[in-house]
């Protein structure tokens, strides 16, 4: 099946913490970086998540947010460390591509004046930021 999802990640299942309605399914990604995906219970059914299970995490590039500074405080989940591989700027956008820490490359959408605000450059340190709730699985 192909995506128009830009960041596809394989992980491996490490807990399942179940609500009511919802769950949260920890992600550990090779290199050592965590994801946490909130998720329905009939997902978490339907896919046959458990600890150990191999899955894909898809983030849309729109959903991922960057930052330069502290991640102190914040109540977002995903906090990927990464370094910018390259930015192919174009009007009012930019896609900012992020070589991750834990190995993997995930992109973000942001506008131009972000990346100025930022003073993003190829080289630049970051930080990824995505709830939990804007991240999808599928099982592999």
């Amino acid at each position: 099946m192909s995506l128009t999802i830009r960041n596809q990640l394989t992980g491996t299942v490490t807990g399942i913490t179940e609500g009511a309605v919802m769950g949260t399914v920890l992600i550990a990604l090779p290199g050592g970086q965590n994801v946490t995906a909130a998720v329905t219970l009939d997902a978490i059914k339907e896919l046959g998540l458990s600890a150990g299970a191999t899955v894909e995490v898809l983030i849309k590039s729109t959903e991922v947010s960057l930052t330069t500074g502290s991640v102190d405080g914040l109540s977002i989940r995903n906090q990927l460390r990464g370094t910018i591989s390259s930015l192919e700027t174009g009007g009012a956008m930019t896609v900012a591509h992020i070589a991750l820490e834990s190995g993997g490359e995930l992109t973000s959408a942001i506008t131009l004046a972000a990346v100025t605000d930022l003073g993003l450059a190829e080289g630049s340190s970051v930080t990824a930021l995505v709830k939990s709730t804007e991240v999808a699985l599928a099982a592999v």
